[in-house]
């Protein structure tokens, strides 16, 4: 064969070979196939020549670059929000107007552009906050491409390349695997040089142990990866042997680029959180709302800036005021500026940030601030089971020994779900007083092992296979036997019982396990000096090996048919409730291997060949059997309680077997103890098939099992395609696309890899499911409480409109001035909104079905409700404006202290023709430490003069709205069942809030920049007159909403009682 190899391997540079198909099923081809397909030989490789053909046709051994938004696209992006494209012009606007009072000499040049400044900021941050959030998005990618590996030993022109660049690999070349290499690219197994090859590709496929591979070919052309025995895929790891492969696949034809392609795919396809989408209907409204207003407030007024004559008719000798439609183009930018919540992004970004530290406390790590949101609307979560539902710690369930006669089995159940020994224990077990029996199974299970435990903080922490660790804790649950020596072994060894029974019987050889036989041996030396053979494996391939069976006492009888078949009935009964059942057998009768004490011994030679292995574990002596298992948390079972009480459907999606996912769903309570689940359990591959997915989708709970990365992805588009809002979880590569798919990805933070960390929106801190159930409860709070303060802050953006638009209408001067509006839109309000955030929940939180995804963020009454307080916040703040000008006392209030003169209100409200008026004029008055005269310009009194008119209507709207923070606490409630201090934090943001507005209006430098003035005593008493009403009229409107609530419910009840009667 090698000179044939070797002559073919020439041919491959004289005549190249046609380029193998894409679509070549090498699994389902023998490795002679499989070679002539790619046209080389294992012996010689392919030549330089093919190598650089190849390179030409295929392409780099590399995932693709796939070039995201550049960051200056990014930046625009974030400019195609509604609101801010609304702010961004009137950003401009307001700083072309300051420039051109600027150009006309104007005094108030300061405050013009402090406004525009102030609006250009908050769009600055907005893009920087939106463009560092999509940056992330594309680091999966990225975290994808690290695990790729970077050398590969290949074989070329006949020599073996020890280090090549794994991305100069191509299909048909010959590499060679030995342990702890990475896979470079998808392979075909040629030959095994050890007599086992094991894979660890759990992060790939799902499977929690690593996997036994070989070169003979599978039957099955349309099968999973997890069937494709004969393969090795790129990324994975060699945890034994070593071997030769053919390189199948590279670059992103590979099963990891197939994911990487995948990921990106998801990634283009990610939609707006369920807020933003509100958010973004609310800015269209709004958008067309100001639109109205703006036009409304110009046809209002151009009778001040357009006027003109009727000659004949027609209207001639048009006049026009551009002075006075600046001024009415400014209140237009007012309106604006009053509509748009400004300060709603930080506020929402606050506690959207509150809410990560309150979740990271439950040991849910968010990773992006959008998802804290999202998770109050999850309807269903597709969970995986290994280490979510269950602890990813193997564990001893049931011992069945041989009794005083073969028919007699003894059965001990046996307790504790984790790594540590002393977690639980047997039951009815004869402690210290172990019979031979016993004694024989707790040396195989210590012996024929090659785990290992350690404690590591307050965990147990196991190395090597999780099925052979939980064999060596329930060695230590056993103990030790009456007559042990145990002195020599330290008390505080964790595996103190394994070492003694390893000092004991010390091995000398190991018979490696393999898919054939299904079964490990040691050969270990007593202190007698006698060799015995230790077996553990398949239960029915070592019943099928033994010929005999240990009796209680130790002595061996015969296995007949009865016997066995006793035995299987045990079998079957334990792996009908998901055990993993392993059997313990041993032969001391060794023959050529009674002597054997190492590699120099005449029997070694037959070691080297594991063919042999079969020939050497037979005859042997059956000891009993174990079931094993993957226990589900403690705290699972009530978790899915929780979920089915809130709405919420837990759907099971694992890489794993049917009847053991079968036996946890019913255990955990996802399917009940005896349902029929005929309809509602499937494999991947099963449901893939399904004509009526998304009608079983719909079902309560739900069982995908063998599920591969692309059937967990499609589950994920039907979900959301119905109109569910779901979270995935996920821990391997494989995971990745769906997580980046899902609404909520959830990836595992102590099993989880990199790539399933970076595609996630979520980490779970204990790999924990009763976590993602908390952190649903939590998202729930918190978006109530995003709503109680958007409310707020939207009812207190209606109310400054309705102030904005009836100067307008009712031709008074302007009372509130951009530069205001803002201070109270992103300062004075910013706190109370905060502090709504930490509104306590509710207590029924979680027994409430999720929110819709398109439910309505304000509803009809709630909008009537706000559009009644701000036409409220409109008439107080107007009206304190006009009671200034026109009242000397208002309620008993006395406001002529400062000496300011009374005009009539058709005087205020045509103070446009003021120079017209003859002998007008006013007297001077104070504020403050100033004095404010009109000697030689009396109409000035409507412009420089209403410094003290705005400051109270300032102060009425500060104040109003600190009083509707109070509303906000809740939707419906009134403050007498829930008063202001079930809230403190709110109570100190009043606080902080009012301390603001007195800083602006007490400090001068302040108080010119913002054009106001320090109020007295007695005009406090007025602005708290006028604004405390707010409560009142809210505390009606609730009380009419909560009698419209409970009506239908009292018809309902009505009705029902009529069709009992």
């Amino acid at each position: 064969m090698g000179k044939g190899g070797q002559d073919r391997g020439r041919g491959a540079g004289s005549m190249p070979h046609p380029p193998p198909s894409s679509s070549f099923p090498a699994w389902a081809r023998t490795v002679a196939e499989c070679q002539a397909e790619y046209g080389v030989s294992a012996d010689v490789g392919l030549t330089s020549a093919e190598v650089s053909r190849r390179l030409e046709i295929y392409g780099l051994n590399d995932l693709e670059n796939h070039s995201g938004p550049s960051i200056w696209q990014l930046v625009l992006e974030q400019f195609n929000d509604t609101l801010v494209r609304i702010l961004l012009v009137a950003a401009v606007v307001s700083f072309v107007l300051a420039w051109y009072d600027g150009d006309e000499g104007g005094e108030m040049g300061i405050t013009a552009f402090v406004e525009p400044l102030v609006i250009f900021l908050i769009l600055i941050v907005n893009a920087i906050v939106g463009v560092w959030q999509e940056n992330n998005a594309e680091k999966a990618l990225e975290a994808l491409k690290e695990i790729q590996s970077e050398h590969a030993a290949v074989k070329r022109d006949g020599k073996l390349i020890p280090s090549l660049p794994a991305k100069e690999l191509v299909p048909g070349d010959i590499v060679e695997l030995r342990v702890g290499d990475k896979v470079p690219a998808d392979m075909r197994v040629l030959s095994l040089i050890s007599s086992t090859l094991r894979m660890e590709q759990g992060s790939l496929t799902g499977e929690s142990a690593a996997v036994n591979k070989t070169n003979h070919k599978i039957d099955l052309e349309d099968t999973d990866i997890q069937s494709k025995v004969c393969m090795v895929f790129a990324g994975t790891t060699v945890v034994n042997g070593i071997c030769v492969c053919l390189v199948t696949q590279t670059g992103m034809n590979t099963e990891i680029g197939k994911i990487h392609s995948q990921i990106h795919e998801a990634s283009q396809s990610e939609e707006d959180t369920p807020l933003k989408k509100k958010l973004n209907e609310f800015g269209e409204v709004l958008t067309a709302l100001i639109g109205v207003i703006c036009a409304l407030v110009w046809l209002i007024n151009v009778k001040y800036f357009l006027t003109w004559e009727y000659v004949n008719g027609w209207p001639r000798n048009f006049k026009f005021s551009f002075e006075k439609c600046t001024y009415y183009f400014e209140i237009a930018v007012a309106l604006a500026v009053a509509a748009i919540p400004e300060g709603l992004p930080a506020v929402i970004t606050t506690c959207l940030a509150l809410g990560t530290r309150k979740m990271a406390a439950k040991n849910a790590l968010v990773r992006k601030l959008p998802s804290v949101e999202t998770l109050g609307c999850t309807s269903v979560i597709c969970s995986d089971k290994t280490g979510t539902l269950t602890t990813n710690q193997m564990s001893a369930a049931k011992l069945v020994a041989i009794g005083r006669l073969t028919d007699n089995l003894r059965s001990f159940k046996v307790d504790g779900t984790t790594y540590d020994p002393n977690d639980g224990k047997i039951h009815d077990w004869p402690a210290g007083k172990l019979d031979e029996n016993l004694q024989m199974i707790a040396k195989i299970a210590a012996v024929c092992n090659d785990a290992s435990i350690a404690r590591s903080g307050q965990h147990f922490v196991a190395t090597g296979g999780p099925t052979e660790a939980a064999l060596k804790v329930l060695v230590e649950k056993m103990g030790l036997p009456a007559a042990s020596d145990a002195a020599s072994i330290g008390s505080t060894d964790t595996l103190r019982c394994c070492q003694w029974w390893n000092d004991v019987a010390p091995r000398v050889a190991t018979l490696e396990f393999d898919r054939t036989r299904k079964s490990m041996g040691v050969i270990v030396r007593s202190k007698t000096g006698k060799n015995t053979l230790l077996v553990k494996g398949a239960v029915e391939n070592l019943l099928e090996r033994s010929v005999s069976v240990q009796l209680l006492d130790g002595s061996i009888v015969r296995l007949d048919e009865s016997s066995k078949r006793r035995i299987l009935e045990y079998l079957h009964e334990m792996t009908s409730t998901a055990l993993r059942c392993l059997g313990f057998a041993y032969k001391e009768e060794l023959s050529e291997f009674s002597t054997y004490d190492g590699e120099d011994h005449p029997a070694h030679k037959l070691l080297l060949d594991p063919s042999n292995y079969s020939s050497i574990e037979s005859d042997l002596v059956f000891a009993g059997l174990v079931g094993l298992r993957d226990p589900p948390r403690a705290e699972v079972h009530k978790a899915i309680e929780d979920c089915r009480a809130a709405g919420i459907r837990v759907m099971v999606i694992t890489g794993d077997n049917k009847e053991t996912a079968e036996a946890i769903c019913r255990e955990i309570g996802v399917f009940g103890p005896h349902e029929d689940i005929s309809s509602r359990s499937f494999t991947g591959k099963e449901f893939m098939h399904l004509p009526d997915k998304k009608k079983k989708l719909r079902q309560k709970g739900l069982l995908v099992s063998r599920a591969e990365p692309k059937d967990k992805q499609e589950i994920v588009r039907l979900l959301k395609e119905d109109g569910e809002v779901v979270a995935m979880t996920g821990d391997g590569v494989n995971d990745a696309p769906a997580l980046k798919m899902a609404d909520i990805g959830i990836a595992m933070g102590i099993a989880g890899t990199e790539v399933a960390k970076e595609a996630s929106d979520m980490v779970l801190a204990d790999d924990n499911f009763s976590t993602i159930v908390a952190a649903v409860g939590e998202g729930r709070s918190i978006y109530n409480n995003m709503k109680a303060f958007i409310r707020y802050m939207i009812s207190s953006n209606i109310g400054e409109v309705a102030s904005i638009f009836l100067t307008a209408a009712l031709g008074i001067p302007e009372g509130l001035i951009p530069v205001q509006l803002l201070w109270v839109n992103l300062v004075t309000d910013g706190p109370p909104a905060t502090a709504l955030g930490f509104n306590p929940p509710d207590k029924d939180i979680m027994k409430k079905p999720p929110r819709k995804s398109d439910d309505s963020l304000i509803s009809a009454w709630i909008l009537f409700r706000y559009l009644v307080i701000g036409f409220y916040v409109g008439i107080a703040t107007v009206g304190v404006f006009i009671i200034w000008y026109t009242h000397g006392s208002f309620l008993g209030i006395d406001l002529s202290g400062d000496g300011h003169t009374l005009v009539t209100y058709s005087q205020l409200s045509d103070w446009g023709h003021c120079p017209s008026w003859e002998g007008f004029k006013v007297t001077p008055f104070t504020a403050g430490n100033r004095v404010f005269s009109f000697d030689s310009n009396p109409c000035d009194y409507f412009q420089t003069g209403k410094v003290k008119a705005m400051t109270l209507s300032l102060s009425v709207l500060v104040a109003i709205e600190m009083f509707n923070s109070l509303n906000a606490l809740s939707e419906d409630g009134s403050l007498v069942r829930m008063p202001p201090w079930v809230n403190p934090w709110l109570l100190v943001a009043m606080s902080v809030s009012f301390a603001l507005h007195f800083l602006i209006l007490y400090v001068p430098f302040l108080a010119q920049v913002f054009g106001i003035v320090p109020l007295s005593f007695n005009e406090w008493l007025l602005v708290l007159a006028v604004a405390f009403p707010v409560i009142l009229i809210d505390e009606v409107l609730k009380f009419v909403g909560r009698c419209s609530s409970s009506s239908p419910s009292a018809a309902e009840r009505t009705s029902k009682k009529r069709k009992g009667d």
